[in-house]
């Protein structure tokens, strides 16, 4: 298979089913952002963390492929001409989102509690776990919008929520282990 077909050449691209649609489409912009993230998490995989965290942040983006499937299938597409549903063993299940939950959960344990927003910093890994979080906002944001013209997974929606959740965490989680300072925001009198 070669990486290059040349049909995007005029500025459209392909969904899962067929569908050629604009590359600036709000769905292209959807799954092209979640892949957007799936990279950013791969940087911070690629950082010096505990194991465990390596093995979460594989789990995510495995499961950010999948998200990126389900954006890219439009609703008509969604079902094959057999009655089956194109995704049937592919989709985003309440146990991946319990699963970012339990994760936050087991972090918070250890952190003390917020009082005030945090600046994004003080460690290269931290940061790379706040510009994570950003672009996982931004994914969420489009996945809504595209929601609002064409019907998508809600768990989707969720999935990303708690994942940004998930990353702030992470975030803090890693500034304690790596002793980086966690700047306070305190707004001007």
């Amino acid at each position: 298979m070669k990486v290059y077909t040349k049909t995007g050449d005029t500025g459209t691209t392909a969904l899962f089913g067929g569908t050629r649609v604009p590359k600036h489409h709000i769905r292209i912009e959807s799954y092209g952002t979640v892949d957007e993230l799936n990279s950013h998490i791969g940087l911070i995989r690629d950082q010096n963390i505990d194991t465990h965290y390596k093995e979460v942040l594989i789990e995510v983006q495995d499961r950010l492929f999948t998200v990126g499937a389900v954006l890219a299938t439009p609703p008509e597409k969604e079902t094959l001409k057999s009655g089956e549903k194109r995704l049937q063993n592919l989709g985003i299940l309440e146990s991946d989102v319990e699963f970012l939950e339990n994760e936050i959960d087991t972090m918070e344990e250890a952190l003390p509690p917020m009082t005030h927003f945090v600046l994004p910093g003080g460690h290269t890994t931290v940061s790379y776990c706040h510009i994570a979080r950003c672009v996982c906002r931004r994914a969420e944001r489009l996945a809504v919008h595209l929601n609002d013209i064409e019907p998508t997974d809600e768990l989707v929606i969720k999935y990303l929520n708690r994942l940004s959740d998930y990353l702030f965490v992470l975030a803090r989680k890693l500034s304690l282990e790596l002793n980086a300072d966690e700047v306070k925001w305190i707004p001007r009198k």
